[in-house]
């Protein structure tokens, strides 16, 4: 898949513990307005209601080529299409467990946008800070060890 837009909290908020691939329902105008990169996921989220589920507040640009006859929302809600499996795996996973949906990144698979999507448990202000100072810790530790190796 080919990044469009990614979702550079996800990783920080979230602890991310399995990941789907969903396509979105979008307008001719929405579409060559994502291909081209104007699409922006911060504050983006999944909601699911009637055995269905959405994207909530995705920013896709209006097309400047497209007319302007017709009134455009550029966070409206768009439908994400899943198999129904996985639809019944996301509503048990989030009901029973407490876990968030979260989209990551938008890309092009063979010419069709898709929605990377994550299901993923909140993280608390410490459990942010562990992480970092793991991520310090890891990275200093290569960097040592491509030193010695250099010398």
């Amino acid at each position: 898949m080919k990044i469009l837009a990614l979702n550079r909290r996800a990783k920080h908020d979230y602890e991310l513990l399995e990941r789907l691939e969903a396509g979105l329902v979008l307008a001719g105008q929405e579409v060559k307005s994502v291909k081209l990169g104007h699409v922006s996921l911060k504050g983006s989220f999944i909601h699911l209601r009637n055995g269905e589920a959405y994207l909530e507040n995705c920013h896709i640009r209006r097309y400047s080529q497209a007319s302007q006859i017709h009134a455009y929302e550029p966070t409206q809600s768009r439908k994400l299409l899943l198999k129904r499996k996985e639809l019944d795996h996301l509503q048990t996973s989030k009901r029973a467990e407490g876990l968030a949906i979260i989209p990551t990144a938008i890309g092009v698979t063979r010419g069709l946008i898709k929605l990377e999507i994550a299901i993923g448990r909140g993280r608390k202000r410490y459990d942010k800070r562990q992480v970092a100072r793991a991520k310090a810790i890891q990275k200093d530790a290569s960097l040592e060890v491509k030193a010695r190796l250099n010398n």
